[in-house]
């Protein structure tokens, strides 16, 4: 197969080291570190290396100096070798709306004879560049303090002359709504995530003395993360009443009991799952993945407290506070289902089957009619555990825009959600709703492989992006990949070929890949070990033994180096620090690793009525190991394997068990004894990548007929599309746009020198006024006496919970044929990153029901801040129409009581 060039990789036939485990490394190597010559080597990249008990990474050696201690010197290089070259801007409430994207203010930071630094008085707007030579190996000093001052007072004279200030995006920032001035910048403690600044009161300016120049004095390159982690980890609680491992490798068994540890610690005393050292409280997808990874087998109490910790007093599942006000703009919720059944599977409690069994159902048929798309058999909301919206969307997309688009993560989340409840209705006798419940999971699986799979990359897209014509974004998405694989989304052939062609980093398989330009780590350029983990099951599944071996060392390098299971970690240099969130102690960091071993290297397959083994050693990892007082059901059971590779044969008590199989039935103590092959399976390969960040996205504007764009650095050429179509590719910064003679809209994305494409750029439509009505929707409903400004025509309506449940709206169709209808709207009742009160509403012509609108959050008390809602694709007949507009008992968001928006006008557009 042929690959693009910006993912030509190093293809690895098999792990990089056989079993002969004591050849002595070359003097090529990356590092000179001494390891005890009775540690035999098990596994290197070019990154670092594995022994028996110690990871050397460069000058840096972790040591395992019995299974119950290990010792680390490592420390983070975070803060050296840092440019001087600070990018920034400035945010009013916390968005990105001073200048267009890729056009920054630029300031050096080398102190000049002493003085502090300072920047100009600098003009809201009007880009300032620092033109200051930089010398050769200059570098940004540790803790270096920078006063930055901003003149707003061409943003505040235009406060008092007109009420509002015109930002350079066409929008209006209205007197009312202005409540903070940031920086944005590149330079920790600056960071281009404008959704969070609102959390970060140090990069807040103020004006205290009220002469419009705006200050703020932040200390760069000044990071929150100590230089080290522990030095040392001893055990220090009694956890010998959770399985038992020991092996032939003591860094690996050490590794194990340290994750044991942490999973005691991770149960708080009301019974619940703490999600991190950092992080207090449950939250739904951390506590499902957790459990799926080896919770449910481990701590199966806990997870059931903490699983129904997550239901609504509607008998829903939760949707986290997020994007636009949670669901559903998010709604991977849905892994609930799937955590559900892995407990069920590990503990056979019937009771606990037939208790959460109408919970998944209610979720699933509110999710059909709120995200569920017809024509694609997909459904909408964001990345499943991606949701830092500019982490790992195109800055231009806003929470409605997340809503409409189609991600691989949730998709795979959907399919299994509704394939559980299918398992679950067959075992409690409901064979109609196990049928359409499967029905359902097998377009979702089809939908998957229609509309996300990449021939000539041969893995799945990360999302279908846009407004009313899609795109497919290219990059990669790990967790998704994984999970499409692991759930049976992608059949054999091709889930070979996702784990093969699936670009993966010297440290680990980043979130995504490539990486966003102007973005710091945290789901951009970074690798999470629960993410590895879920990758290292699929390598296993999938039979491909150097990517399950290298994601076992990917896990267990940052967790021997950091001495604890942490979060995440910088993908282009695995450093702890550096990510813009991190903790210690991470919930599904640590149910990683042992997931690994139980279901990677025991190969634990957790079924309804059985427990079947599929064991998958590497060559490299060969030899014996234990796992004892492991609990199944009414069995506890002492498990012995030897060799390598796939299962030989299998006893119980002496007797062979041909199918590898123990009924749930069983009880009482018992052995398990296990005789791998000690064949190695087919050679398979890796797309082993370095480390590369995708071009900008254009700023295209439209005029006397033309689309232009400043040049994006790095691109060697553009790509147009039209109606999310390719229509042209150009060198060229500007592209001649024939007449419309039909609803059409533009994207332009940059192309860099390796192939790889950014993200296609805002959807802009050309002369959509031949082709769209608006009416106005105080002439439908009672107006609104609120004093919000920026609507259109004579004023406004609010619908809520108790006003205005149902709005009739009359329209006048000028020919039969395909419409979008979406409203003008205000909801000023949250942050656009976060909180829970998305507002949902029904439109249906009579009893037919067209689709769901979504009116997400846009800023706090920001209630002039007006935008669109999703587009409904409808059908319509010529002449009069009356459509409803209706609030329903699907239209619960996750507030439960604030459920609001002011809506301004319908917009009806015709598309063909």
């Amino acid at each position: 197969m042929k690959l693009n060039p910006c993912y030509r990789s190093l293809l690895l036939a098999g792990s990089l080291l056989s079993a002969c485990q004591t050849q002595k490394m070359p003097a090529t190597t990356a590092s000179s570190a001494p390891v005890s010559a009775l540690s035999p080597l098990v596994w290197q990249s070019a990154a670092y290396r594995v022994y028996r008990d110690s990871i050397v990474q460069g000058t840096y050696v972790a040591r395992a100096r019995s299974r119950t201690a290990l010792t680390s010197n490592y420390q983070s290089p975070a803060n050296e070798f840092q440019s001087p070259q600070v990018n920034f801007k400035f945010s009013l409430n916390g968005k990105d709306n001073e200048m267009q994207p890729g056009q920054d203010h630029v300031f050096v930071a080398v102190p000049k004879g002493g003085q502090p630094l300072e920047t100009p008085v600098i003009v809201f707007g009007q880009q300032y560049v620092d033109k200051t030579p930089v010398a050769v190996n200059t570098y940004l000093a540790p803790n270096t303090p920078l006063k930055i001052r901003l003149d707003l007072r061409p943003v505040l004279a235009a406060f008092q002359k007109q009420g509002y200030y015109p930002l350079y995006n066409g929008q209006k920032l209205y007197q009312a709504d202005f409540k903070h001035v940031f920086v944005a910048g590149n330079t920790t403690p600056l960071s281009w995530d404008f959704d969070n600044l609102i959390n970060k009161p140090q990069l807040e300016l103020l004006d205290p003395d009220g002469n419009g120049i705006y200050e703020a004095t932040v200390v760069l390159n000044a990071h929150s993360d100590a230089k080290t982690t522990a030095a040392a980890w001893n055990a220090s609680l009694d956890v010998s009443s959770l399985p038992q491992l020991t092996s032939d490798y003591p860094l690996l068994d050490a590794l194990y009991n340290l994750a044991l540890e942490e999973a005691r610690r991770a149960v708080e005393p009301d019974g619940t799952f703490r999600t991190g050292q950092e992080w207090a409280g449950v939250w739904t997808r951390d506590i499902s993945y957790s459990i799926i990874l080896s919770q449910a087998i481990l701590q199966p109490e806990a997870a059931k407290t903490s699983l129904l910790r997550k239901v609504t007093p509607q008998g829903r599942i939760v949707q986290d506070t997020g994007t636009g006000g949670a669901y559903p703009c998010s709604t991977d919720r849905i892994i609930w289902a799937t955590a559900a059944w892995e407990i069920y599977k590990a503990t056979g409690d019937e009771a606990w089957l037939r208790q959460v069994y109408p919970i998944i159902k209610a979720s699933i048929d509110d999710d059909e009619l709120n995200a569920y798309d017809a024509a694609t058999g997909l459904m909408r909301g964001e990345s499943s555990f991606l949701d830092w919206r500019e982490q790992t969307y195109p800055k231009w997309m806003q929470p409605v825009d997340i809503y409409q688009s189609e991600n691989l993560g949730t998709n795979a989340a959907h399919y299994q959600g509704n394939h559980v409840l299918a398992l679950m209705a067959e075992q409690l006798g409901e064979a109609a709703v196990a049928r359409q419940a499967q029905a359902r999971a097998n377009r979702i699986r089809a939908g998957i492989n229609e509309h996300l799979w990449l021939e000539d990359k041969g893995y799945y897209g990360q999302y279908r992006y846009g407004r009313l014509f899609p795109v497919l974004s290219p990059k990669s998405e790990a967790l998704g990949e994984a999970l499409a694989v692991l759930f049976g989304v992608a059949d054999e052939a091709r889930a070979k070929t996702v784990v093969a062609r699936t670009p993966v980093m010297d440290y680990g398989i980043s979130c995504i890949y490539p990486q966003i330009a102007g973005i710091a780590p945290y789901h951009n350029n970074a690798v999470w070990p629960f993410v590895q983990s879920f990758w290292g099951l699929a390598a296993a599944k999938a039979g491909n033994e150097a990517s399950f071996m290298e994601s076992l060392m990917a896990v267990a390098r940052p967790a021997a180096m950091f001495l604890t299971d942490k979060e995440n970690f910088v993908a282009s240099n695995g450093d702890f620090a550096g990510t813009q969130v991190n903790s210690s102690n991470m919930l599904w960091s640590l149910s990683g690793t042992l997931g690994l071993v139980y279901k990677g290297l025991f190969g634990l397959d957790f079924q309804a009525d059985r427990l079947t083994f599929r064991p998958f050693v590497p060559r490299a990892l060969q030899g014996r190991r234990q796992l004892t007082n492991f609990r199944y059901r009414g069995a506890v059971l002492s498990i012995e394997m030897s060799g390598y590779g796939t299962i030989r044969s299998l006893t119980l008590d002496g007797q062979a068990l041909p199918t590898a199989t123990v009924p749930a039935t069983l009880t009482g103590a018992h052995t398990i004894r296990i005789e791998l092959t000690n064949e190695a399976p087919a050679a398979a390969a890796q797309n082993k990548v370095a480390h590369h960040v995708a071009p900008m996205t254009p700023a295209v504007r439209y005029a006397a007929g033309r689309l232009s764009w400043p040049a994006v650095e790095g691109a060697k050429a553009y790509q147009v599309l039209r109606n999310g179509q390719f229509a042209a590719r150009t060198t060229e910064t500007s592209y001649a746009v024939p007449a419309p003679t039909a609803y059409s809209e533009y994207q332009v994305l940059a192309v860099d020198t390796q192939g790889c494409e950014g993200f296609a750029s805002e959807p802009l439509p050309v002369g959509a006024d031949k082709f769209r009505r608006t009416y106005e929707l105080e002439t439908a409903a009672a107006k609104s006496g609120k004093p919000y400004q920026g609507y259109t025509g004579q004023g406004f309506v609010e619908i809520s919970k108790t006003g205005n449940r149902s709005v009739s709206i009359k329209i006048q169709v000028p020919a039969a044929g395909l419409y979008a209808l979406d409203f003008r709207y205000a909801n000023g009742n949250g942050p656009i990153n976060t909180s829970n009160k998305c507002a949902i509403r029904t439109l249906r012509r009579g009893p037919e029901v067209l689709g769901t609108v979504v009116l997400p959050q846009r800023g706090v008390d920001e209630w002039s801040d007006w935008g669109f809602t999703n587009p409904v694709l409808a059908r319509l007949e010529k002449g009069p129409q009356t459509l409803q507009l209706t609030f329903e008992a699907a239209n619960e968001n996750m507030n439960g009581e604030v459920n609001q928006a002011m809506l301004d006008h319908l917009r009806v557009t015709r598309m063909e």
